[in-house]
């Protein structure tokens, strides 16, 4: 069982996994039937959505929109390209579609009463590609922000079990996968039967029918296509079924194959593209052009900058992340007056530009200034370096760039790389040289026909 309070940012070889609380483990519906589809699709909202939150520096607004391609959510919940249709008309349907969320903790009961699943829930075609767009209600986005307690679901894994009831009772018992007791809480079968049903409770059925109908056929798919093993329990009160209980073991080895080891990019990542709208084929060459760490960077940076609301909307993600890949800066785009220029440390006397080598084209003639200002931040005295690396943390927090992977480099001295050496570089270069010192002048000081 896990108790801290804050959620790490997942590392770069983790699987797709969402830090699912407590409270939101078991879904009884209320107001109308839950597919399967439709409960894979909402888990995907969720670990989408908790990769967002846990990015931020702080909660977004009330009405702060998720978003994603509605072919890399399905991608993720390994649902297929025909279930489209399907998928978009649930999406409309889970606006009203009302649940009672329940805890598996002893004693817990129900936490919320009549939650609908979605605040508000949107469909367009951009550019030709279905988007959705979905809110949560205030209690569901900081549980999911800041969870006391969570169990961790594999995606990957959700998305191999074939039947409602297998990935209900799935969440539940991964709950007890590390529980030293190896049983989950022991609870009335008419609590079973509605927490693995996706019908509202007036279609319950009785136990033994349920439990040869879908239970059985749950617990050896689990066993089968899983890495838990889990056993009926069940106690009686006289001659009748009366409570029931599930053993879950974890498998010595996990009978889910990885990924293979040759694959170029991690799911992890390619899942965070394509959420953006940056398709897998595109990743796969910007990373071999430009590495995993720097993209990843990026990518966070590019995160950032679809969540906030006060700057325009970016119109071709992956010409945008190309763009930060190549300038090693976040591109402004405003969309009212330009924030006011934040007061620079008093400086010695300004010294005179570095040389400008001649070039080509300006992009070259820039990636030369870069690496020059490089070797100048690499060349100060260590109580210098610091002074440039806390200005440039103060920048990135300011843009909402600030994570924990930065924050981390940072204490272990790693100042030097990704997204937090770029915002070192510029801030002393900047500082020392002024703004102009990545204008080429020789583009505009050149003879005309030159």
């Amino acid at each position: 069982m896990n108790s801290q309070k804050n959620v790490a940012a997942p590392d770069a070889d983790e699987a797709l996994e969402l830090r699912k609380p407590h409270e939101m483990i078991v879904m009884m519906p209320r107001s109308a039937r839950v597919t399967l589809t439709g409960r894979r699709i909402y888990t995907a909202l969720l670990q989408i959505s908790q990769t967002r939150l846990v990015a931020m520096p702080a909660m977004p607004s009330a009405d702060f929109m998720f978003e994603a391609p509605l072919a890399a959510v399905l991608r993720t919940t390994g649902s297929s390209g025909s279930e489209r249709t399907a998928a978009k008309r649930y999406l409309l349907e889970m606006r009203s579609l009302e649940v009672d969320w329940e805890s598996t903790a002893p004693g817990d009961g129900v936490k919320w009463r009549g939650f609908s699943m979605l605040s508000e829930v949107a469909l367009e075609v951009r550019r030709g590609e279905n988007w959705v767009s979905w809110s949560y209600p205030p209690t569901i986005m900081s549980a999911l922000r800041e969870p006391q307690r969570w169990a961790t679901i594999d995606l990957e894994v959700l998305g191999k079990l074939g039947s409602y009831t297998a990935v209900a009772l799935y969440e539940i018992c991964i709950r007890y996968r590390d529980n030293p007791s190896g049983v989950t809480s022991r609870k009335p079968v008419a609590w079973w039967v509605d927490a693995l049903s996706n019908g509202p409770g007036p279609e319950r059925r009785e136990w033994r029918k349920f439990k040869n109908e879908r239970v059985k056929d749950a617990v050896a798919e689990i066993n089968s296509d899983t890495d838990l093993e889990i056993e009926l329990i069940e106690h009686k009160q006289g001659r009748l079924i009366h409570e029931v209980q599930f053993a879950v073991r974890k498998k010595r080895q996990a009978s889910l194959p990885r990924a293979a080891s040759n694959q170029p990019v991690d799911a992890n990542l390619i899942l965070r593209a394509e959420t953006l709208g940056i398709r897998e084929i595109k990743l796969e060459g910007l990373i071999k052009e430009f590495g995993d760490d720097r993209v990843r960077d990026q990518i966070a940076v590019l995160e950032r900058r679809a969540g906030n609301k006060s700057l325009r909307a970016v119109d071709n993600a992956f010409s945008y992340l190309r763009s930060l890949l190549r300038n090693e800066t976040e591109p402004d785009a405003p969309t009212g007056p330009a924030p006011a220029t934040p007061s620079l440390p008093v400086a010695a006397p300004a010294q005179a530009a570095p040389a400008q080598p001649a070039a080509s084209d300006g992009s070259t003639w820039l990636r030369e200034q870069i690496e020059a200002m490089k070797k100048e931040v690499a060349a100060l005295e260590p109580a210098k370096l610091n002074g440039w690396v806390n200005r440039a943390l103060q920048d990135l927090a300011r843009k909402g760039a600030l994570n924990a992977v930065i924050s981390r480099r940072a204490a272990q001295g790693d100042v030097l790389h990704g997204l937090l050496g770029s915002a070192v570089v510029y801030a002393y270069a900047d500082a020392t040289y002024g703004p102009d010192w990545k204008v080429d002048r020789q583009l505009f000081d050149a003879p005309a026909g030159k």
